[in-house]
This record gives structure tokens, sequence and C-alpha cells, in this order.
């Protein structure tokens, strides 16, 4: 049945939401809203709020929130329709006459599920049977115990071809076929056989806990080593998560949500108290089962196998994840030790080794950029050029703004905290040992600084190869600071940044009047001489801060030393130190004069 948006918005505009809540939970009125402990998490403390007004629910707790349609749906587990009728007969409302044809699809998909329930009853016979003792043991040797075969229903297919169809004839050849419990041969006169053969059976079940589809594992040798039900009209594997009807309300108590790979994995983290687990059965993540995983989480976590087959599973479902994500949507990933399954650390661990592994997951852009890193060759500038071009290009596939240029950013920050400006790259203009007032004047510094932001306000290019530095560079001047981040940004969000475009975002940008681009100003520095020149200069300024920089954390830990106690000795040894440090900050301002002068260029 399709009902309209108006319709149901009429429905909810009837329904006084604080009526529907009170039979389920204690109300108690505060303001305009009223509070109470959460019905769908354990608390002490009321943390739900019920909005008559706004005609939505939310808990603060565990970030559960809906309308009253959704609380019947959730807290009392009442289908979609039977929700609406509830409420439309308590609101004076007529629910609209179906469409018949959806309403003939309606009827069709409820006479799957029952049919479905009874092929599942029917498989967990089997596993009591003679034939299924190979199965029993396999569960024992795995520590499923018999409260989990009964918690997920798990059953066992007979070796034979015909067992199930047999057994269930009265369910009709037909339906069987449809749920894909049957294979129908293409060539005609051929007699339709069981598909589920000589395997342990696990149900999958939608988010009401019906029994939608299977996956079956081979005992004993074969291929393949899991069979899932073929798409059928109730099972869909791309847009389906094993175990959601479980772990929907255990992840809103746990405030988290965890996907690893297979039935087992999901099992074996349930007999350790973890029940807020998916798999994606069998199958590569797909948008359909993020966005399914999103509607309960804002960050699931990825914790695939620690096999290769495991890594390329992540990594395709970081990469298919990627354009979709938001600040209110992404994804981490628990990288497990080489060889092993979550199953594997829970048996030899413990729930402790597993609660370990995740507290030290990994954020998406982190994995994103370490698989690029992995697959480029960095040896050679070509090669590094190629990688910054690849990390753009990803991050150029994410479709909210915000996200796209914070990702920009952070592929920036891996990139030259990989291969930045490093100190024995950079080039050397000359050198002057001479006493200057520089170190009684610790003031020239922003001088300095101020005619590096000036030199690249003019000159786009020398910005785009000197970021890294610039980004690094200590900035304490309450003026400076903002136009350093104007300029740091200008350039992650333009990779192709141009003279007019960096004058247009300086004129648009809040800087006082004294930071903007006004090279006039600057009389340290010959900005308004030949390019070539004032680029070279710009290069050896920008060389002077970053080295002045460093200098200034050597002073510091030196004289964080000198108030510990030490021998003589040491003591002295420490204050040469110290004097060959200022030494060299002579020598640095020096080397600044110069450049201002012309005398190195």
């Amino acid at each position: 049945m399709t009902l309209s948006p108006a319709w149901l918005d009429e429905l909810r505009a009837r329904t006084t939401l604080s009526a529907v809540i009170a039979p389920t939970v204690k109300l108690i009125r505060a303001g305009r809203e009223f509070k109470a402990c959460c019905p769908f998490h354990q608390e002490k403390t009321p943390s739900f709020t019920v909005n008559d007004d706004k005609h939505f629910y939310h808990c603060f707790g565990c970030g559960a929130h809906g309308d009253a349609i959704r609380f019947l749906t959730d807290a009392r587990g009442l289908p979609f329709m039977d929700a609406v009728k509830e409420l439309a007969s308590k609101a004076g409302m007529e629910v609209p006459a179906p469409d018949p044809r959806a309403q003939e699809r309606s009827e069709r998909t409820s006479g799957l599920t029952e049919v479905m329930a009874k092929v599942a009853a029917w498989f967990q016979g089997q596993l009591g049977s003679t034939a299924g003792a190979d199965a029993r043991d396999y569960l024992k040797r795995r520590a499923i115990s018999p409260a989990q075969i009964e918690t997920f229903g798990i059953g066992f297919a007979p070796d034979n071809r015909g067992a199930l169809k047999r057994a269930l004839s009265s369910l009709g050849e037909d339906a069987l076929v449809e749920t894909g419990m049957l294979i129908q041969p293409d060539e005609p006169g051929k007699a339709s056989y069981d598909r589920f053969r000589g395997r342990l059976m696990i149900p999958i079940r939608d988010a009401r806990g019906r029994v939608i589809g299977f996956g079956g594992r081979i005992m004993g040798d074969g291929e393949p080593k899991y069979l899932n039900s073929p798409d059928t009209p109730l099972f869909d594997k791309g847009r389906t998560l094993y175990n959601l009807d479980r772990a929907g309300p255990a992840s809103r108590t746990a405030k988290r949500l965890i996907v690893v790979e297979g039935y087992m994995d999901v099992i074996g983290l349930d007999r350790a108290g973890i029940a807020e687990v998916v798999a994606p059965n069998g199958t590569a993540v797909t948008e359909a089962q993020l966005e399914r995983m999103w509607r309960l989480d804002p960050a699931p976590i990825l914790c695939f196998d620690g096999d290769s087959a495991g890594k390329k599973a992540a990594v395709r479902a970081a990469e298919r994840a990627l354009s979709k994500i938001g600040p209110e949507r992404t994804l981490t990933f628990a990288l497990l030790p080489e060889g092993k399954d979550p199953d594997d650390l829970i048996r030899e661990g413990g729930r402790e080794a597993f609660e370990a592994i995740l507290a030290d997951r990994k954020p998406l852009d982190r994995l994103i950029y370490a698989t690029a890193k992995s697959a480029s060759d960095t040896t050679t500038p070509e090669g590094r050029a190629g990688l910054r071009q690849h990390l753009f290009d990803l991050a150029d596939k994410i479709e909210n703004g915000l996200a796209r240029t914070e990702y920009r950013r952070a592929f920036n920050d891996g990139f030259f905290e990989d291969f930045g400006w490093k100190r024995n790259e950079r080039r050397t203009i000359g050198t002057a040992i001479v006493e200057t007032s520089a170190k009684k004047n610790p003031g020239l510094y922003n001088s300095y600084l101020r005619s590096a932001f000036y030199g690249l306000s003019r000159f786009p290019a020398v910005l785009r190869l000197a970021m890294e530095p610039v980004s690094y560079l200590r900035v304490e001047h309450k003026d400076l600071s903002p136009w350093r981040e104007t300029l740091v940004e200008a350039v992650i969000e333009r990779p192709d940044l141009d003279d007019d475009a960096l004058i247009a975002i300086l004129e648009s940008s809040k800087l006082k009047p004294k930071t903007r681009r006004d090279i006039q100003t600057d009389l340290l520095f010959p900005w308004d001489s030949q390019p070539a020149t004032a680029v070279r200069t710009l290069g050896g300024l920008i060389e002077f801060l970053f080295d002045e920089q460093e200098l200034l954390a050597e002073l510091d830990r030196v004289n964080a030393q000198a108030h510990s106690e030490m021998a003589l000795d040491e003591y002295l040894s420490l204050d040469r130190e110290r004097a060959a440090l200022f030494e060299r900050k002579a020598e640095l301002y020096e080397f600044a004069y110069k450049l201002g002068t012309g005398e190195l260029t």
C-alpha cells in the first residue's frame, strides 16, 4: 500500500505522541516537553524526551529518534501498516484503499515469509537428526552453545536432492522455487531439486525478524564453502545485513555498530556478549548496505579478516563509502592481525583482545591514504606527484562540500608528513657568521613572518610548493595567524590557484587591513622586483623561518634541562650548547638580513 506524505503528515498531526508512549513508560512533564527513562536502553537518569508540538521523541543517551509510527514499530514490534492502522483508528482517519497490485504483492510476500518460516523450522529439526551429527560436531568445535543455536535458528540441510522437496510438498513446489529453496532447471521436463544439500543452515532475517533467506556452510569438502539464497521477492543480498534484527536494538544500547565478514564472526562475537554486529552476507559491502548501517550508527566499525581478501574488502568498502560521507556519516576500521578473524580473536583472547583491536581502529581518511600510498611509486618526483593527484581525485568524489575540503586537507597533511619539506632537502643559499641585533629583538621574527606572507600572497606558485612548511610555522601574532590560515586553505581548496584567484580570496576575507595584500607596506623585502629574484628570495625566507622555529625548540629543550639537577660538568656542557644555539640564531638573522638586501640572490 502506498500512503502519500500528506496523508501521513495529517496522521501525525492528529496523534498526541505522549498518549501513544505513556502506556510504555512513565512520562514526567518538563516545560513544553515530557521526560522519561528511555524504553530502548537501560538507564537510571531520564534522557528520553517527547515533544507533542514537534511530533517526535528523542533519547540523548542512545540516539533513538522518531515519530508515533516509528515508536510502535520499534518499541512494540508492529509492522508499519499495523502501526498506521492503529493510529488512524484512534485519530478517526480512514486508511486509503490499497492499490490492487500493491495489495497482491503484499499478500504474496506474506505468504512467502510463512513458507520460509516453515523451511527454517524444518532445517532446525534436521540438525537434531542422525544426518545432522557432523553439523552438531562442527558447532561444538566452534564453541557455539545450544542457546546460540536456538537464538540464531541454526539448522541443517541433509545431503539429499529431494529431502526438503518431499518433506514440505504441502507448501507447493512453486512457492519453494520462488523462495529459492528449490532449483528449477531450464531444460523442459527436468524436475526441481533442493538447492541446499549437506550444509549447516543459517537463517537470514529482515529487520522485523522474519526469515527471508539462508546462508549454508558446506560440511566437509566442496565448493562453494558458503552458499547464499538467490535474490527472491523476499531476499536481496545487496540490500540486506545479516543479524540486522538483533543488532539494531543492541547498537542503540552499545552506541556503536560493528561490521564483520561472515555469519560465524557474528555468532562468535555474540558468544562474547557483543551483539551489535552485522555482516554483508558474503558479498562486498554495497551502497544500500552502507545506508542501512548509517541509520543505526554514524560511524560503523568495519572489522574484516586479517588476510589479503579481508584487507581488500575493507578497502573496497572505504572507496565505496567515500562519495557519501559527511559530518554525520563515516566509517572506521579495526585491522586484525594477519590470518586472524574476529572469532579467532575471541576464542584465543576473549572479549578483551577484541576490544583492544577496536580501541585502536583507524579512521577512513588514514586507510584511504595508506592504501593509495602503498600502491604508488614514491621514490621519484613523478610518482609522488601522481600520488598527490590521485589523492585529490579521491577527495573530489565526496559530495559533501565540507567533508571534501577537510579530506583534501587531511590527505595533504599525510603527504607532507611523509614526503614534505625535509631539512636535508632544503636549498642552501648562503651563510654569514656575524653578531646582529636580532637576538635582542624577538619581535623581528614577526616582521620576517609578515614579509613571508606578503610574498606568498604575491606568488601563488610558491605558496603551492611551500604549503607544508608554512602550515607548520609557529605563528602567535593575532593578526598573522588568520592570514596564514587563509593562505593555506586557499591552496588546499584550489590546487590550481592563480594570482587573480588569490587576490579575490584575500579581498573577500575578514583579514584586518594591515594584513591584506599590499606589497608597498613591506619594507624588508623587494617583492616588486624581478619575479625570479623574488621567488628565490621567498624560498630562502621560508627556509630561515623554518630553521628559526627548530632552533627555538632546541633552546626550549636546553633551558628546560638547565632547571633540572645535574653535575657541574653537565651544566657547563649544556651552557656551551646554549651559547652555540644563540650563535646560530645570530647567523640565521644575518642570513635573513642579506636576503632582504639582495646580497644572497
